[in-house]
């Protein structure tokens, strides 16, 4: 009942007595009585009056008490770290023969296919690749009961090593416990891809929000296109590329150009020379720069505040390059 309450109560008394040194509380018995007996009348008779806030409190306390079973499940699941270190790791999961976290790296890879070329094309000695299938669940809109219990993320918090839920509760997230310093989302080059990392990113702020936070999430970044002629080939990242790529080989013969709809398109030495070697691939890191208009944007695109993301579509259409329709 008292999570999220906010009361300003006035008392006045001669003689106040305090507990402690920081005087937060009041310690005068007396009157505590006179407190609950004017909440107690003043509170009962509002809420009979105003039933359907009435209606509201009583669900915020059964979801309160749904959330607490759900960090209760989610200790429990970081109570499983002693099973990570003996080959309880999820089963998708292609781990690293490295064991310092600082040098290991975890792909989190949209699709099994994309998983098979990126297992293949790996450096499995700091390397880690983890497939997920098909979109993760929007955690804006989840109680957490349900979170907690869709399997895309039990596996990412599994293979992450770092627990789930509140840092300052015991077996909550703990950075410390990390197992691989470079998290990576690798999806598809397209909208949907697009969605899935967002998804992942409204998760991880959400619920890890210390990754984010201390540099460990990056986004990897496929190639759009591949241009060849004869035994000269180019990778390239945009239509800005390409555009200019053919208008520098207008005079070479026979140039093809592939567009690469997915990662499960590329061979798994094409993959790891364009997006997962260390000395050839392009990244961005996940950088937290300003924490209240991020928890604002993911609230209104992610949330259910259906009117704030109409405003803000209409606001951005015009700069839409990519629609898919």
């Amino acid at each position: 009942m008292r999570e999220g309450l906010t009361a300003v109560v006035s008392v006045k008394l001669p003689n106040p007595q305090f507990e402690g040194q920081t005087k937060a509380k009041l310690g005068n018995s007396e009157v505590s009585g006179s407190v609950e007996m004017a909440m107690v009348e003043f509170l009962g008779a509002f809420l009979e009056e105003n039933p359907l806030i009435a209606k509201k409190i009583i669900e915020k306390c059964i979801n309160s008490a749904i959330a607490r079973e759900a960090a209760r499940k989610a200790r429990q699941l970081a109570r499983r770290k002693s099973i990570l270190d003996g080959g309880g790791l999820p089963g998708k999961l292609a781990d690293c023969i490295e064991h310092d976290p600082a040098k290991c790296e975890l792909f989190l890879v949209e699709g099994d296919s994309a998983g098979g070329s990126a297992k293949m094309g790996r450096d499995r000695t700091f390397q880690a690749i983890l497939p997920l299938k098909g979109k993760i669940l929007n955690v804006e809109k989840a109680r957490i009961d349900k979170i907690i219990s869709h399997e895309e993320i039990q596996m990412m918090v599994q293979a992450l090593g770092t627990g789930f839920g509140n840092p300052d509760e015991d077996e909550g997230f703990t950075i410390e416990k990390l197992r691989y310093h470079k998290i990576i989302i690798m999806t598809d080059a397209d909208v949907d891809g697009s969605h899935i990392r967002t998804l992942l990113l409204t998760f991880l702020f959400r619920h890890m929000p210390g990754l984010i936070e201390r540099g460990h999430v990056y986004i990897a970044q496929p190639p759009l296109y591949r241009v060849k002629a004869g035994k000269e080939e180019r990778y390239l990242f945009s239509d800005n590329e390409k555009e200019k790529c053919m208008e520098d080989w207008k005079e070479k013969k026979n140039v093809s150009v592939q567009r690469y709809k997915g990662l499960g398109e590329m061979n798994p030495d094409q993959l790891a020379e364009t997006t997962m070697n260390p000395a050839t691939r392009i990244m961005l890191q996940v950088k937290l720069e300003d924490f209240v208009e991020a928890d604002k944007v993911f609230s209104m695109l992610m949330g259910e505040d259906v009117l704030s993301r109409r405003a803000f579509i209409e606001e951005n259409a015009n700069k839409v390059k990519n629609l898919d329709i």
